[in-house]
Order: C-alpha cells, then structure tokens, then sequence
C-alpha cells in the first residue's frame, strides 16, 4: 500500500470508483481533495496525473479531473478486450494454480458470498475483483496482470454508470463453477465459465440515460 499523501489519494479515489461510490463524470476538485486529505493542491495534482495515466480519469484543460464516463461502443470494447485477457490469464492458471492459491480462491468465494448476503454491496465488489486479480497474480505474468487490473477497474465504472438496478451479477454462483473448473484442471471448462460471466455482466447492462444524484465529493469518497 502506498504511503504518501499521494498514494492516499490515489488508492481512496480507486476504492471509491471500484465500490462504485463515486459516479463516472464526477469532478475531483482540486481544492475539495486538498481540504480533505490537508494537502496542498500540488500533492492532489500528482495523484490526478497518476488516476489519468490509469485511465480512470480525464484532465480536461481549464475544467479539471473527472472521473471517466465511458460511451457504449468503448464499453463493449473493454469487455471484448477483458474476456480476451482474462481467457490468456486462465491457460496458464489452470496448469501454475497450487492447492495454496486454490484455497485462497475458495476463500474469497466463501467471503464473496457472504457479503452479499449481508448485503453489504462495496465489500462484495471489492471481494469480486480481488477473485479475478488473484486468477492473474497465479499466471504470473506482471504484463498481462497489470492490463486485468486497468481492465477490471473500468468494467467497474462502466457497471456503475450503466449498472441495471435488477442485475443479479455473480449472485448465482459464477465464481464458484470457475473455481471448481480450476479445481479439476478442466481448462476447456475453465475458458467457458468465465466466458459466460463476463458475457452475463455485460448482458446486464442498461445503456438508457440516467441521472446520477448529486453530492459533495468527500461525502462520495468516505466509506
């Protein structure tokens, strides 16, 4: 975890956009995050640069930082790019997955599930996303881990932005017949769960325009 101020920022805004507390197309204003992490604006401009350089936000000239609102065409895109990654990520998984990575799996599912049953939403998205750089962190490969991670961050924002208030998501299991398909080193299998799930996330999609309520930033970015 990074320990400088710009580093907090950073991983707050990240936390926030993954738990999908801060809307896509919000403004991070400068002087907003400098009060609130008591920073002067200089340390805040860092942590911006850094969120753009992610791909998370756009620093517009003489506006400021927001946090991206991809279209549809770009949200297709992402996911036909993730289901590539992720199928890439699987081949080698499958073979390198020790019993050791197994039960870490299992016991994100097991956690995973749990959250959701208590309803507790940004918990089980966090755990969500944990599942599928834990499948990428087994493949070890640093490249293709660091391009799931961007990957997962914007599927998040583009579920926040077109998220269908009657999705279930991973509810019915998803994770789950994955994790077993990777328990029996069945790789065909493997592929197709995941294939499926991501297909399911982007099925429940709702691209109608909708209206986000307003709210003060640090109100978006404390848990």
């Amino acid at each position: 975890m990074k320990a400088s101020i710009e580093g907090k920022i950073e991983e707050t805004v990240l936390a926030a956009i993954a738990e999908h507390r801060l809307p896509p197309g919000t403004k991070l204003a400068e002087q907003a995050l400098s009060d609130m992490f008591s920073c002067n604006r200089a340390n805040v401009r860092r942590a911006l640069a850094s969120l753009a350089a992610q791909n998370v936000v756009e620093l517009i000239p003489n506006r400021g930082a927001f946090v991206i609102s991809p279209s549809p065409k770009e949200s297709h895109d992402i996911f036909q790019a993730r289901r590539a990654i992720e199928r890439m990520v699987l081949e080698t998984a499958c073979v390198a997955a020790t019993e050791t990575d197994i039960e870490k799996l299992g016991q994100l599912v097991a956690e995973e599930q749990e959250a959701r049953i208590t309803g507790d939403q940004p918990r089980t998205l966090r755990l969500a996303s944990q599942f599928h750089l834990h499948l990428a962190e087994i493949a070890g490969n640093a490249v293709l881990t660091r391009i799931l991670t961007d990957l997962t961050m914007r599927s998040a924002l583009i579920i926040g932005l077109y998220d269908d208030p009657e999705a279930t998501h991973c509810s019915d299991g998803e994770h789950g017949r994955i994790l077993d398909a990777l328990k029996a080193r069945d790789s065909e299998r493997l592929i197709s769960e995941m294939d499926a799930h991501l297909a399911h996330l982007e099925e429940d999609l709702n691209f109608d325009p909708v209206k986000v309520k307003p709210a003060p930033l640090k109100e978006l970015l404390q848990r």
